[in-house]
């Protein structure tokens, strides 16, 4: 009924034990029939719970699923490479600096910038755009 051996095995042991607590109320009588009806209802209570529900899936599914986590070195490269961003940033004259520090390094949005410093979003999108062109200089070998 279960479909698999171990959960068999399970509510086998849950029926014998369950017939022996019970043992003290039963007349004896067709004792087969008994321990057997003791042992659908604990089949059928089996399929109808919610561990039921979740089967671990087989290995195979497993080894298909790729590894989410990062390989250490994509996290160092990943680490340079923002520890490069910033520094380039703060070389950067004012007031391009804290803004392209905020924009590109701490990755905020130019309206999230405007608010934190008080200023014209517009103004911000001008500074973030001029920002841009003096870090493309620098990356390309000019100076800013």
């Amino acid at each position: 009924m279960t479909g698999n051996l171990f959960d068999a095995q399970d509510l086998t042991q849950e029926t014998f034990l369950s017939a022996y607590q019970r043992l003290s109320g039963f007349d004896g009588t067709h004792e087969r029939a008994w321990i057997c009806r003791i042992a659908v209802n604990k089949c059928l209570d089996h399929q109808k719970s919610a561990a039921r529900k979740i089967q671990p899936a087989e290995e195979q599914t497993f080894l298909g699923l790729s590894d989410r986590r990062a390989d250490p070195e994509a996290v160092c490269l990943f680490e340079e490479s923002k520890k490069e961003v910033q520094r380039l940033c703060r070389q950067l004259p004012p007031p391009y600096d804290e803004i392209a520090e905020a924009h590109f390094y701490e990755e905020k949005s130019i309206k999230e910038i405007a608010e934190e410093k008080g200023r014209n979003l517009r103004t911000v999108q001008t500074q973030v755009y001029r920002a841009k062109g003096l870090l493309r200089k620098k990356l390309e070998g000019g100076s800013a």
